[in-house]
């Protein structure tokens, strides 16, 4: 399961920065309204300590983390969804992605132009909050006028359109109250399903999980700025402080460098977040080729974490060795872990865990 996270905000809040400490690449960073125009892509590898201490039982194999996709996706503006700034075009490069991140400006640079001409970051957040919401209250009228004629469509046809209807209905009632659709509004029977492919195929911005890195001076006490967020309705697990202009100095340091400085980032903690808010589970293959982290969404069965690996072994499962990483470092190897009976044989009922080390047998 691929995580693809999308970084927005305004203008020269400090986005490619971020995008740059992150992916240890060089970016266009001007202090100008959208210096980003086409996406900026990199790949990040999710730091594990649990993959590298596993990693130690067979230090000549490939020590392989899970991967992060971040897109550097340039500033919205007030009525990005009318198409100002270029704001059709942007919106339709965030419908892509798993996550959203948004940078929001805290921090304050007489240098540095805000769009606004002010700092405050939770009148920031509402005109992006905005944005996203009136682009798919958008795309969802369009689509209830063509349910519209579906509905007197006979049979099959015309019941499926119906219930989809019902759907968006209430999709629109949460978006005309300002209210975020993720997570997927609760439906009963085989109308959640249908919610869940409703916002999976029209790729709706507000049905996806979304972080607020909050970009601060590394002096500055979070305390009072935590309470208004919290005070507005943001859950504390979808905020992260950054300074994201130490965050770019800290990434072109060495790790000898950081230590000998007293220096650490967060950035590791703004990856595990996007991660926490998915729904995803890491687990783990070690051996003597390869030690890898792999992920999955919470409640996978072993056949579906099978098919993370290679989509023949989800089809072809037989069954799965599983162990608990600190199980299997505790018996020094993975034979010494089967002799002690450590290591289970579940089937195609096994509900994946977070931190299993699993051993797929998968049929011919």
């Amino acid at each position: 399961m691929s995580l693809e996270i999308g970084i927005v905000g305004l203008p020269n809040v400090g986005k490619s920065t971020l995008f740059s400490a992150l992916t240890k690449r060089q970016v266009d960073i001007n202090n100008y309204p959208f210096c980003t125009i086409s996406p900026n892509t990199g790949f990040v590898n999710v730091l594990d300590e649990r993959l590298d201490k596993l990693w130690t039982l067979h230090p000549q194999s490939n020590k392989i983390n899970s991967v992060a996709k971040f897109v550097d996706i340039a500033g919205l503006v007030k009525n990005a969804h009318q198409g100002e700034g270029l704001g059709n075009q942007f919106l339709s490069q965030i419908r892509g992605v798993n996550v959203i991140v948004e940078v929001v400006r805290a921090f304050a640079d007489p240098n540095i132009i805000h769009t606004e001409k002010r700092i405050d970051p939770l009148a920031d957040i509402e005109i992006v909050r905005s944005e996203l919401i009136l682009s798919d209250l958008e795309l969802l009228l369009k689509r209830k006028e063509r349910i519209a004629k579906e509905k007197r469509s006979p049979g099959k046809e015309g019941e499926e359109a119906e219930i989809e209807g019902e759907i968006i209905e209430t999709f629109l009632e949460k978006l005309n109250r300002e209210e975020w659709l993720w997570p997927t509004p609760k439906f009963p029977g085989a109308k959640e399903q249908k919610a869940k492919e409703i916002c999976k195929n029209f790729s709706l911005l507000t049905a996806k999980p979304i972080i607020y890195a909050v970009n601060i001076e590394d002096t500055r006490d979070t305390k009072d700025l935590l309470a208004k967020f919290t005070q507005k309705g943001i859950r504390e697990e979808e905020i992260v402080f950054l300074d994201v202009k130490l965050e770019k100095e800290l990434s072109e340091m060495s790790e000898e460098e950081k230590k000998e400085m007293g220096l650490k980032g967060n950035l590791e903690n703004l990856v595990r977040r996007s991660y926490d808010l998915l729904g995803t589970l890491t687990f783990f293959t070690s051996g003597e080729k390869e030690t890898r982290a792999w992920t999955t969404r919470k409640g996978a069965l072993a056949p579906e974490a099978a098919g993370v690996i290679h989509s023949d072994f989800e089809k072809k499962f037989i069954c799965a060795s599983v162990i608990n990483w600190q199980k299997l470092l505790g018996a020094k190897s993975w034979k010494d872990a089967k002799q002690s009976g450590l290591v289970r044989t579940e089937g195609k009922e096994y509900e994946m865990r977070e931190g299993d080390v699993v051993e797929f047998l998968v049929g011919k």
